[in-house]
């Protein structure tokens, strides 16, 4: 019998089952974080719509009244902006001020986190609830409990350290300093107990072999355990960054709005400054979304980086 000729043959194109359960598995995850993405959607996505459209007009408080008109302005207030030498230097101070912050709080997070697996049940547990306990503190509080511990006239740490009536919130660099202790206590426990979790995720027998090959404690953190834990690091890297880049009431309470003529300023607290007490509402939302994209490229680039050394996020 001669074979039917190509032209005459028949493909059965119908999809298999096999692929239509394929691509349903694929649709499963979305469907169930669909109400969650519509959650953050009106959440984060409208107001960053509505504060880059604010950014593009002349707003102020004669248009809130409606006195007068809104006027579109473009990229004008980012020219403004740009163009001020004060914004320069209060962002200088913010990223510094910022790495400062988030290098303390990772330092203290993970040294605490390693002790937590070294001592027993008991000094754990009360470790455990004051880490717990600095964390759930509210930020005024904190802020104005640690004002207190370093006044200048009823302060106990310039009594146990003699300093007599020194005022720390008077010099830049000590302002800032104190302000870097307290957004450090009430941010290590978040990267404690992450961490933490992450190393009792660790097989001992892994620690056990380094220990027995003779590796001291830092060698073990540095070649065991911090590659192990790299994603965790990660993780609670980008949350620091985030919180310490956008740090206001600390700030805000500790200083009296930004420190003497200014000195102690973060761009949360300037765009705060700009936009209510100066009433450029224009201008306070052109600062936001300089912040919103500084943010996104610091984690997009760090990002990027790790995947380059081969590191599944």
């Amino acid at each position: 019998m001669s074979r039917p000729r190509g032209g005459s043959r028949k493909f059965n194109t119908a999809p298999r089952p096999w692929r239509r359960q394929g691509a349903r598995r694929q649709k499963a995850p979305w469907l169930y974080l669909a109400p969650a993405l519509v959650v953050l959607g009106g959440l984060l996505v409208y107001p960053i719509y509505q504060l880059g459209l604010i950014s593009l007009f002349q707003y102020t408080q004669a248009q809130v009244s409606g006195g007068e008109p809104t006027t579109f302005e473009g990229f004008g207030n980012y020219a403004e902006l740009f163009g001020d030498s004060q914004f320069w230097q209060v962002l200088l101070a913010t990223v510094v001020f910022a790495a400062a912050c988030v290098v303390s709080t990772l330092a203290a997070g993970c040294a605490l986190a390693v002790l937590l697996t070294r001592v027993r049940a008991v000094p754990r547990l009360v470790l455990m609830l004051a880490a717990l306990g600095a964390w759930a503190t509210p930020a005024v509080t904190g802020s104005t409990v640690w004002l207190f511990l370093f006044d200048a006239d009823f302060g106990p740490v310039n009594r146990v350290l003699g300093l007599g009536d020194h005022s720390w919130t008077y010099g830049r660099f000590s302002a800032f300093f104190l302000v870097l202790l307290e957004v450090v206590w009430c941010s290590f426990p978040f990267v404690m107990v992450t961490v933490y979790a992450g190393i009792r995720a660790v097989p001992g027998e892994v620690l056990e072999a380094a220990a027995l090959d003779g590796a001291s404690h830092w060698r073990i953190w540095r070649s065991v355990l911090a590659p192990m834990l790299r994603p965790i690091l990660v993780v609670v890297t980008i949350q620091s960054v985030i919180w310490d880049f956008k740090v206001f009431t600390q700030i805000y309470v500790m200083t009296n709005g930004g420190g003497i003529a200014g000195q102690n300023l973060v761009l949360n607290v300037y765009a705060y400054q700009q936009a209510f007490a100066s009433s450029q509402y224009g201008l306070g939302s052109a600062i936001g979304i300089v912040m919103l994209l500084i943010l996104l490229a610091v984690t997009l680039v760090y990002l990027r980086l790790l995947r380059r050394q081969g590191e599944e996020l």
